[in-house]
C-alpha cells in the first residue's frame, strides 16, 4: 500500500538507525573522557580563560582604582571574552584591593593549571582567597 506515510518497516529501520547512532556516539564520548584526551584542550582553554580574565580584571583596576565587585562590572569586554568570564570563579576581597580567581571549566572539564609564580607578580591575586569564595 502506498500513501503519504512511510511504511512501518521504513519507520522501524530509521528508528533503529537513530538509536544505534546515539548509542555509538555516547560510547565514543565516554571513551574519550575515560582515556583523558580532553586534558590537553582543558588545560589550553583553561589557561586562556584565566589569562583573559586576569587581564580584564587588572585593566579595570588601572582604570577605576579598584577591582570589580563582579565580572559583570567589567567595561568593554569583547564577545570572545564572555567565554572566558563564564569559565572562571571570581571573588574580590571586601575592600576590592585583592581578588581570587580560578578556572572552573576549560574545554569540557575543570583543568589543572600550573602557572609560574612570577605570573602573579604585580597583580592583586591572593591565593588564600579560595576559602572566602562561594
Amino acid at each position: 500500500m502506498t500513501g503519504r506515510y512511510p511504511s512501518r518497516k521504513v519507520t522501524f529501520i530509521v528508528g533503529a538507525g537513530v538509536l544505534v547512532g546515539v548509542a555509538v556516539l555516547s560510547f565514543v564520548a565516554y571513551q574519550v573522557k575515560r582515556m583523558g584526551f580532553h586534558h590537553g584542550p582543558d588545560a589550553a582553554f583553561g589557561d586562556q580563560h584565566l589569562k583573559t580574565t586576569v587581564a580584564l580584571v587588572e585593566l579595570h583596576r588601572v582604570r577605576t582604582g579598584q577591582y570589580p565587585a563582579t565580572l559583570a562590572d567589567l567595561r568593554h569586554p569583547g564577545q570572545w571574552d564572555q567565554i572566558a568570564l563564564k569559565s572562571v570563579r571570581y571573588c574580590p576581597a571586601p575592600d576590592r584591593k585583592t581578588y581570587y580567581v580560578e578556572v572552573t571549566r576549560g574545554w569540557v572539564g575543570k583543568p589543572t593549571l600550573l602557572l609560574p609564580p612570577d605570573f602573579w607578580i604585580g597583580t592583586g591575586f591572593r591565593a588564600s582567597g579560595a576559602k572566602d569564595c562561594p
